[in-house]
């Protein structure tokens, strides 16, 4: 197997080209790694011996970036323009939704734009606890950043383009340090609300078909009832996809505040499967089906074909919490103009029905709790540190890649073997290893219930009514303004 022509071969395979162009697609692999063609092995992935060849041949250095940018730039000859991508999409969804959205995962699946191989190194599965099973997940997918590309931002103070790595403009972007690879990148436009919007899936995906929808403009994040008209033509466009949206505050929002977007995806989370706890009635909205959800974060939760009542009885909650105080539990919604309430909203559809969850955030924080009163507590940032976002907030956690090796070390220590245990997690491995009786054959079953156990403690510390007398009766008051 000669190495360019097996690509060339592949990339006409793909329908990007035609037999015709072999010769002008092996000249541009060419350009890429150099000219002569070697024999390759078929056990390993043909893109990766190209890039490994280009290193060889003094192409490109060897170091993360530049491989990501020509790994990328390869796959980039498989992938049709972005204008035929959209012209396909919109084609096959004159067929139906899923016909298309299918067809495009499968697109950015097999150009590597989703990294596929990447996502089957994290470590996932469920556990149960009181609030039925949790979905843990451990990050090993997505790189590290690259200590050049460190080093080098530190440095940079010049304007950048793109000015996002949500910006549209990311589309067909080459890379460079510090901003990604993305060569084989395609974005189907959308129109939300009346404005051009973007749909495209994740890289690096947290769940099934993981996708972002994103303003074409570079405008900051904000939650309000245009949000909630946004998410219901998202659900009309996408009945199979559920839609959700970071809050729109730091501590209780997502990493990416700066640019406007949603995510969603196929996948049934948690929180979407939980039971109403408590029936709301609103004699103003009689279309719309209410309650309290029983869940760690406070959500309520309207359901309805009416998506009018819908938007009207969501807006109204969204606009009374806004505005919302409550000393006894530490809930402030201002520091004379800076804003403390949001919400995450998620809908998702249910036959006809659209499901709407508002989970009620605050974002404040004390001597006591700087990082966040209603953020993971410091007895458990040994395990979780980070902000809840959008999915955590649905029940999937996502812990940082470091517990691989640092949990290793923990059930070497309830086995009685030597161990490098760190000190951060010795005082919640003595507590469980006094509490259970821990050995080869459940070690592993144990530290997922922990871990599970954990989790949803995270999310208890995030909740702004606790499921307690006090909290309880803080739920009473809120609603009773509604």
């Amino acid at each position: 197997m000669k190495l360019i022509e097996k690509f060339a071969d592949d990339v006409i395979a793909s329908g990007a080209y035609k037999p015709l162009d072999k010769i002008y697609v092996m000249n541009k692999i060419r350009g890429f790694v150099g000219d002569e063609d070697v024999d390759g092995n078929e056990d390993q992935p043909v893109v990766a011996q190209l890039v490994d060849l280009a290193v060889k041949r003094g192409k490109i250095e060897d170091g993360q970036t530049e491989r990501e940018i020509l790994n990328d730039q390869l796959y980039d000859l498989m992938t049709p323009r972005p204008s035929v991508v959209n012209e396909e999409f919109w084609e096959k969804y004159q067929e139906s939704p899923e016909t298309a959205t299918n067809w495009f995962y499968k697109l950015m699946t097999s150009n590597d734009y989703v990294k596929v191989a990447a996502i089957k190194k994290n470590i996932v599965f469920d556990r149960p606890t009181k609030y039925g099973n949790l979905e843990i997940t451990i990050n090993l997918s997505k790189p590290e950043k690259d200590p050049k590309a460190i080093a080098a931002a530190a440095h940079d103070t010049k304007k950048k383009y793109p000015q996002c790595a949500l910006c549209m403009e990311n589309e067909g972007y080459k890379g460079r340090l510090g901003q990604a690879a993305r060569s084989n990148h395609r974005v189907i436009r959308i129109v939300v609300g009346g404005h051009k919007w973007g749909f495209q899936y994740s890289p690096y995906a947290y769940f099934n078909e993981h996708c972002i929808f994103l303003d074409s403009k570079h405008e900051p994040m904000q939650i309000n009832r245009q949000t909630l008209i946004n998410l219901v033509e998202i659900e009309e466009q996408l009945p199979a996809y559920f839609v959700g949206s970071n809050a729109d505050l730091p501590i209780v929002g997502g990493s990416m505040l700066a640019h406007e977007h949603y995510q969603g995806g196929r996948h049934s989370f948690p929180m979407m499967k939980a039971e109403i706890k408590k029936p709301l009635h609103f004699d103003e909205y009689p279309d719309v089906e209410a309650g309290i959800v029983n869940w760690p974060m406070s959500d309520i939760r309207l359901t309805s074909a009416n998506t009018t009542e819908l938007i009207n009885l969501g807006s109204h909650i969204i606009d009374v919490w806004d505005h919302y105080d409550d000393e006894s539990l530490s809930l402030k919604a201002f520091d004379s103009d800076i804003r403390h309430h949001t919400v995450t909203p998620i809908m998702h559809r249910d036959g006809k029905k659209f499901v709407l969850d508002l989970v009620l955030r605050d974002n404040n924080t004390s001597d006591k709790y700087p990082l966040g009163i209603f953020h993971p507590h410091e007895k458990l940032w040994h395990i979780k540190k980070e902000n809840i976002g959008l999915i955590e907030v649905m029940g999937r956690a996502i812990l940082p890649a470091r517990l691989k090796d640092e949990l290793a070390e923990v059930k070497k220590f309830w086995l009685g073997e030597a161990n490098n245990i760190a000190d951060s997690h010795l005082s919640w491995a003595k507590e469980i290893a006094e509490k259970m009786d821990i050995n080869a054959d459940n070690v592993d079953e144990i530290m997922e219930q922990e871990l599970a156990n954990v989790f949803a403690n995270v999310l208890e510390n995030a909740g702004v009514f606790k499921d307690d007398e006090a909290g309880n009766a803080g739920w009473d008051r809120f609603i009773a303004q509604l």
